[in-house]
């Protein structure tokens, strides 16, 4: 918990589930402008992280899935770190 002027904020812990593209990249990036422009920076890291992209292409990862399954954020999380 986190103590800021009056307020009070309690940290959720990240649950490891099946997520649209758009609600994960949203955790990753919660200021970004858009839910696309999150999605962009997100599949930026996901594709500098060679390791990480080739891992979730061999579990069946399609660049055109508008959702990731938890294998999938399993694996971004192991190595992106949680959000």
């Amino acid at each position: 918990m986190f103590y800021l002027g009056v307020i009070f904020l309690t940290m959720k812990p990240f649950c490891i589930r099946a997520y649209a593209k758009q609600e994960l990249a949203m955790c990753y990036f919660p200021s970004s402008i858009t839910s696309h422009a999150a999605v962009n920076h997100l599949m930026g890291w996901i594709k500098r992280c060679k390791i990480l992209h080739q891992h979730l292409i061999d579990i069946g990862y399609h660049k055109h899935a508008k959702y990731f399954s938890a294998k999938e954020v399993e694996l971004i999380v192991k190595f992106l770190g949680e959000p």
